[in-house]
């Protein structure tokens, strides 16, 4: 099998993640990713990145690369070639979501509802592992581990437990809809160990969800702004809260 045919088949591989850029792989490695191939253009370059971005891993990063490879053969292994010239193949961890909605701790867990664009989605994940949440659930739409969900979380989908699912799990969390016509959000409104929904741009949460809701939550937003970024929202929501 050649190396482009690899990562290929690791695209569709539900046991890989395709990395591309030195921040996913950066990531990857920090939070503990078994990494098993990693393809380079320049790895002086990586390191100098690494000295300058992630002292942590400027040994772990170089000793990480099993292929030095042109620009045109890192072409056939990422339709979208980073600036960095890297890109690498990592087993994705199992994301115990269990464990993680029945962890006694305060931080929330996110529950992103049919999700519409990779990057946003992967950017709520960034959010979330700066936020220190529990975990991070896509319902139904699109999987937080596909390539443009992986660069739009730069990798920190190895950082929190991370996965689809068909349906909105069954937790003893409270359930936080965000809602336009909820209450203002505000410090102290949160309560600990939440379980944050968030829908759609266009048209928010299906209202069997907000019908189980245990609290609805507005964003407060000036007249005439219909709506936030996904993972803006994401975000002002979880630094709104007191964990």
């Amino acid at each position: 099998m050649t190396g482009a045919e690899r990562f290929r088949r690791a695209r569709r591989d539900p046991a890989l993640a395709v990395l591309e850029g030195f921040h996913a792989l950066k990531h990857a490695l920090r939070f503990g990713a078994e990494v098993v191939a990693v393809a380079a253009i320049d790895p002086a370059r990586l390191r100098d990145l690494a000295e300058r971005l992630a002292p942590d891993l400027v040994e772990r990063l170089p000793a990480a690369i099993t292929e030095v490879v042109g620009p045109e053969e890192l072409a056939r292994r990422a339709p979208r070639v980073p600036a960095t010239g890297v890109v690498a193949i990592a087993r994705r961890p199992d994301a115990d979501l269990v464990a993680a909605l029945r962890s006694p701790a305060a931080s929330p867990v996110v529950a992103l509802v049919e999700p519409r664009h990779a990057g946003n989605l992967g950017a709520a994940v960034r959010v979330a592992a700066a936020a220190g949440a529990a975990g991070l659930i896509a319902v139904g739409g699109r999987d937080p581990w596909e390539p443009a969900a992986l660069r739009g979380g730069a990798g920190l989908q190895f950082a929190l437990p991370v996965s689809r699912v068909d349906e909105m799990p069954a937790t003893d969390r409270p359930l936080v809809a965000l809602d336009p016509r909820g209450e203002l959000l505000k410090p102290g409104v949160l309560p600990p160990r939440a379980l944050l929904a968030f829908g759609t741009e266009r048209h928010g949460l299906a209202p069997g969800v907000l019908s189980r809701a245990d609290l609805r939550v507005a964003i407060p937003m000036r007249e005439g702004v219909s709506s936030l970024n996904l993972a803006t929202a994401v975000a002002v929501t979880l630094y709104a809260g007191e964990w």
